[in-house]
């Protein structure tokens, strides 16, 4: 009887601060190439503290050609709630090939028109950025050379908002993984190595995203 009345308490107390805080929740976008598991991470997120997903995760390169957006998740830390929403964006690179597509099984009417709505979801993902972000997520691929995947625009767009940023190098459960190329890359933000896919490491994920975005 006492946990039930403590959790009534808890949950009261929870729902005031909430109530009289008068902040609106941070808009955090999930940022980075095709194919990062910025999906993947999206999803975990968005699991672990709803149960719910954003949306489905594929293989094949700019599954994600709008953006998708996930609001009020709770992540509580150390006794603190931090409330955001979600924004799951289009992979964002400097050339899209429809012939990159064909390697699917796809018909060349099929790849050219996924290759058109990707190239409308890279300018949907750059106005995000430019209008509605409060902070981002760049996630890279731990298994890949960090600087063919950053592009220099939307680094431009995150440093001239002076957004706050945390970097994610994610597939550390493959064996060609090494996250200290991309700590090394970007010293001037926080590097978090994480595997979207298996959950490794989200506690620490969970504790910066409290700390940079709360």
């Amino acid at each position: 009887m006492m946990g039930l009345l403590k959790q009534l308490r808890d949950s009261i107390s929870r729902a005031t601060d909430k109530l009289f805080s008068g902040s609106k929740p941070k808009r955090i976008g999930i940022y980075g190439p095709p194919n990062a598991g910025k999906t993947t991470l999206a999803n975990r997120i968005v699991r672990d503290w709803t149960g719910d997903i954003v949306g489905a995760e594929s293989k094949i390169p700019h599954e994600t050609r709008r953006a998708r957006r996930k609001e009020n998740i709770e992540i509580e830390r150390n006794g603190k709630i931090v409330t955001i929403d979600i924004v799951d964006t289009p992979g964002v690179t400097t050339k899209i090939d429809y012939r990159e597509f064909l390697d699917f099984g796809m018909s060349k009417k099929d790849a050219i028109r996924r290759s058109r709505e990707a190239t409308e979801g890279v300018a949907e993902a750059m106005h995000w950025l430019r209008e509605d972000i409060d902070g981002v997520i760049y996630v890279l691929d731990s298994t890949q050379d960090p600087f063919t995947q950053v592009n220099t625009m939307l680094i431009g767009i995150i440093e001239s908002r002076k957004l706050p940023v945390l970097i994610f190098a994610n597939k550390i459960d493959l064996k060609k993984s090494d996250p200290t190329l991309i700590e090394q890359s970007f010293p001037q933000h926080k590097t978090v190595p994480l595997s979207a896919l298996e959950g490794e490491n989200m506690d620490e994920v969970y504790d910066k995203i409290a700390d940079y975005f709360g």
